[in-house]
């Protein structure tokens, strides 16, 4: 961002940046700094001390921003340097502590990187491994988590989210001090790749029907569908019939009979783009 180079084919403005190294040596930047450039940027600088949030870390960096009024990014690697100490209300700590820098940011209208630490426990929410409480996550704009398959591998996946921020998945490959991007996908890329295939084929099957009524074992039959069970189809129709299947124009509806559960399925007019009617040609009989 010193430099206003793209991140990742992301466009970046160019400004100041400070990067406040509170784990490392002047001796360590220089050495990642010859590794990654032969000439450093004049706007990119750093500070391996400060004081804490409690004891007037946001006062440093208001004199810092007198100096350097065009600043657009400030790094603070760690927040366990620069956090409260509070054995009384962790949560309020950590909300209270993100908060001072987001109003910070906000102010200044510049953007504030928190490096942080997860545990290492496993979790089905990547972002419920951020070490600490959901204080930190719940005040802070937006929550990154890079996390690595394994130790010694190259390749990571970045999760991202935020209030503003849409969902979305980078894999990255760390290659001469820099991350460089393998992948990204966005949250509807994400959300396609959880769809069953079996809703994919039965948008096909639909293409040349304006309807379709049966059991789902008929369906499954009628479509050649080998591998999957009527339960099975008849849950992915419903907890899908307002998203993929509506987004293909497709509409599902089932009724209870004597003989069992009765499937309808029909194709919204205007489905060739002529701009018809959209009505949904399902008989009431079938609607539930």
């Amino acid at each position: 961002m010193s430099q206003g180079i793209p991140l990742w084919d992301m466009p970046t403005m160019e400004g100041d940046v400070l990067y406040l190294c509170l784990e490392d040596t002047f001796c360590r930047i220089q050495d990642r700094l010859f590794r990654l450039t032969d000439e450093a940027s004049g706007r990119l600088h750093f500070a391996v001390a400060s004081c804490k949030l409690s004891d007037g870390l946001i006062v440093q960096l208001e004199d810092y921003l007198k100096d350097y009024p065009d600043s657009r990014l400030i790094v603070i690697d760690t927040l366990q340097k620069v956090r409260t100490a509070s054995k009384d209300n962790a949560y309020a700590s950590d909300y209270g502590d993100i908060s001072l820098i987001k109003d910070f940011a906000d102010r200044h209208s510049l953007a504030v990187i928190v490096v942080h630490h997860i545990r290492k426990q496993n979790d089905s929410d990547v972002f419920n491994k951020v070490s600490g409480t959901t204080g930190l996550t719940g005040s802070a704009d937006a929550t990154f988590v890079l996390e690595k398959e394994k130790r010694a591998s190259d390749t990571a996946k970045l999760y991202v989210t935020g209030r503003d921020t849409p969902y979305q998945e980078y894999t990255l490959r760390f290659r001469d001090c820099r991350w460089e991007l393998v992948e990204r996908k966005t949250q509807e890329q994400l959300a396609k790749e959880t769809i069953p295939d079996v809703l994919f084929r039965l948008v096909d099957f639909m293409r040349d029907k304006e309807e379709w009524i049966g059991t789902a074992t008929e369906l499954l039959a009628a479509m050649g569908e080998t591998e999957t069970i009527p339960t099975v189809i008849t849950k992915w129709l419903n907890e899908y019939r307002t998203t993929f299947l509506s987004e293909n124009r497709i509409c599902y509806q089932y009724s209870r009979r004597k003989d069992g559960r009765r499937i309808a399925l029909a194709r919204r007019a205007g489905d060739s783009g002529d701009g018809g009617d959209s009505d949904i040609r399902i008989p009431p009989c079938y609607c539930h």
